[in-house]
């Protein structure tokens, strides 16, 4: 099983997945949930950091060896819904104290990481927004840590499928290293859905020639999380509901984009101005 049902949180930091639980090598996973001026730190264990907010704001210090604390905001955000994300990328090297402004609802990523790099936010006005798709495969994609940020593994984002609407459609992999156009890369993925009673559909296949093959079908909730180790992996929201999901990629190559398109459905490509084009008639 690649699904991870939506746990009961407490107020802290609710691991979630990582390689303990789940088929993965860099990455975990968890929820961090602070009440009004509650903080939250963690300290220097060899591993990058991402704290993607949710909904809130928080006040971030970052305290880097030999240097003065570096103080950064997130927020205020309405819910996970709203616009653009903001995210706080934080260094192997470096403690951090996040102290909520209000209440707040963040995702938090790890990986290990094999060098030293610096703090970065990315406010909403920063991430790097595409519509890829078009019809219902169209959706907004939101990519705070990209290749313009400088991370060891992390690559982190958002993308809101409007309802009935399909998204990482084509369906694409990153399990082979192809170079220069695929390299394996692990993923996580974490759904929301507004309203938060309804559903979506998450699809992992491998192909035909793989020797240990994933053909599943995942039912998805509100807070639930999937984990990605290898195979096509699309997913689609139900007829009158918004879905949201935040994923993050890592491996030991870091470059986004690195993926291959189901050659079955690499077609619906070529497919996208022709609709684009009508659509605008």
């Amino acid at each position: 099983m690649l699904l991870y049902k939506a746990p009961e949180l407490k107020p802290g930091y609710n691991r979630i997945v990582s390689p303990e639980n789940a088929p993965l090598k860099h990455l975990e996973f968890g929820r961090l949930l602070l009440d009004s001026k509650q903080s939250h730190q963690t300290g220097q264990d060899g591993r990058e950091k991402a704290f993607c907010l949710f909904s809130g704001a928080c006040q971030a210090e970052v305290r880097l060896p030999g240097a003065k604390p570096q103080a950064f905001q997130l927020g205020p955000r309405a819910d996970a819904f709203d616009g653009a994300p903001w995210a706080l990328y934080v260094p192997r090297q470096a403690e951090v104290t996040l102290t909520a402004v209000g209440t707040c609802n963040m995702g938090v990523f790890f990986s290990d990481a094999p060098r030293d790099t610096q703090p970065v936010l990315v406010s909403p006005d920063k991430a790097k927004i595409g519509h890829p798709g078009a019809a219902n495969w169209r959706r907004d994609v939101y990519t705070t840590l990209g290749n313009d940020v400088d991370c060891c593994r992390l690559l982190i984002g958002e993308t809101l499928n409007m309802p009935g609407n399909w998204s990482s459609y084509p369906p694409h992999k990153h399990d082979e290293l192809k170079p220069p156009g695929e390299f394996p890369l692990e993923e996580v993925y974490f759904f929301l859905l507004k309203p938060p009673t309804g559903f979506a559909l998450q699809i992992v296949y491998t192909g035909e020639r793989d020797p240990e093959p994933i053909e599943d079908v995942y039912l998805l909730r509100d807070g639930d999380t999937v984990v990605l180790p290898k195979g096509y992996h699309p997913v689609v929201s139900a007829p009158g509901y918004t879905l949201f999901y935040l994923w993050a990629l890592a491996g030991d190559e870091r470059r986004y984009g690195a993926w291959s398109d189901d050659p079955k459905h690499a077609w619906v490509k070529s497919a996208e101005a022709i609709v684009k084009a009508a659509a605008s008639r």
